[in-house]
Order: structure tokens, then sequence, then C-alpha cells
């Protein structure tokens, strides 16, 4: 795991999750420990109730996700980049609607977070 967390996409998922950190509460936290939110297993994913809103956790990392996919591209190809459509918590949201199982979004692994940010 500690390849994937030294791989360039988490380095910008990094960067955009301590920007998040005003007050240095963060600070003395490790990168795993940062993202270990992102880290859900199968079975975690199962105990997740489908209906009703997603968890404002669960918005929080997908957006955290795209952000940091957006910044990786730009960052590789000088093409300015940025997230077009927010998910907000009540109720659905334009663009968003049509995705499925956001209230289980996660990864099993650090490697397999790499990958899909890697895509």
């Amino acid at each position: 795991d500690d390849e994937a967390l030294a791989s360039p996409f988490v380095k910008c998922l990094l960067r955009l999750i301590r920007t998040q950190d005003s007050f240095g509460l963060w600070e003395g936290h490790s990168d795993a420990e940062l993202l270990a939110e992102f880290i859900i297993t199968k079975q975690q994913q199962r105990a997740v109730p489908f209906g009703g809103d997603p968890d404002p956790d669960a918005l929080w990392r997908l957006d955290m996700f795209y952000t940091a996919v957006a910044l990786a591209i730009e960052e590789r190809s000088g093409v300015s980049t940025s997230p077009t459509i927010e998910m907000k918590p009540v109720g659905a949201s334009g663009g968003w609607a049509f995705c499925r199982d956001v209230h289980r979004f996660g990864f099993e692994t650090f490697r397999k977070l790499a990958e899909a940010g890697t895509k």
C-alpha cells in the first residue's frame, strides 16, 4: 500500500484533503489515516442502508475523489479543469441522479483507490 500512497493521484487527493483542514486538526495524521475514510470493505458496504439521502461523509468522499481526478488531469495536461456538478445531501441533484450506490462510495484498498483515480 506504500506504493499506492505514493501515486500521483493519491498525492493530489491528499493535498485536497489537507486543504480542507483550516484548523490544523489533521496536522499530525499520516496519509493512511487521512485516506482511511475512502477504504470500505465489501462487508461495510453491505451494512450501509440503501434508501434515503446519502450520508454527507459519502458525498464528501465522492466530491474529494472527483475533484482530485480533475486536479490530476489538469496537472498532467496543463488544461484547466474543475468538477461541474456538486451533489447535495437533500434530494436528487441534477446530473448525479443516475449514480448508483453513492451511499457506498469507497474502495477496498489504497491500491484500488489509486487505480480508480488514475484510470
